[in-house]
């Protein structure tokens, strides 16, 4: 059953106790299996633990999509994302340590997530992202955490939380309360896919 955060009609706590209680609580679904709904530096978000293929499984079904593609993962930072790809050429993270935007990185070797995360090509799209809620999330867990669109496959990309589908809302554990979003571009991150031998592809700016 969907729980959502009622953090927001908790007056007493402070604001920082309020978030810290929001980690605690996504932390603890993820661990258990269970998908998010939350907010990035970029747009909203439905995550799960990258690491789990069931808890995949469960997102492919709520988009009503098996598109490999449009499943990204979020790593606390660069060290943590060569844990996850193992033939990631150097410029690559020397373009991530430049980007002054949200920056989501193709890069291959795909490794230590859930299988049916990864593409027949064996890539990974992998972003740092330069969010409070989602830093401390991430450290909370331990592991990557997938962030894919919160819509249905095909249609529009939600920016808001008002702006999601009911059925995208009803169809995950928790969702973060909205007063943790921060300052969003409102936009999806530029992707750069970048090949073994350092070749670069921009693929969206």
């Amino acid at each position: 059953m969907r729980h959502q955060d009622n953090t927001k009609n908790r007056v007493e706590q402070k604001p920082n106790a309020a978030l810290a209680a929001a980690v605690d609580e996504a932390a603890r679904i993820l661990k258990e299996g269970g998908l998010i709904l939350y907010p990035t530096d970029t747009v909203w978000g439905i995550g799960c633990d990258a690491t789990n293929e069931e808890a995949v499984q469960r997102i492919y079904t709520l988009k009503r999509s098996e598109n490999k593609h449009s499943m990204l993962v979020l790593c606390p930072s660069a060290d943590a994302i060569v844990r996850y790809v193992n033939r990631a050429p150097g410029i690559a993270f020397e373009v991530l340590e430049m980007a002054t935007s949200p920056l989501t990185l193709i890069l291959p070797g795909a490794t230590g997530v859930a299988k049916n995360l990864i593409p027949d090509e064996g890539t990974l799209g992998v972003r740092v992202p330069d969010h409070e809620f989602c830093r401390l999330l991430l450290r909370k867990l331990g592991r990557p955490i997938v962030s894919t669109s919160a819509n249905i496959s095909g249609e529009k990309t939600p920016r808001t939380l008002p702006e999601i589908a009911p059925e995208i809302v009803e169809g995950v554990d928790y969702v973060v309360n909205p007063r943790f979003q921060g300052r969003p571009t409102g936009k999806a991150s530029s992707i750069i896919a970048f090949g073994e031998n350092g070749e670069v592809q921009v693929i969206r700016e």
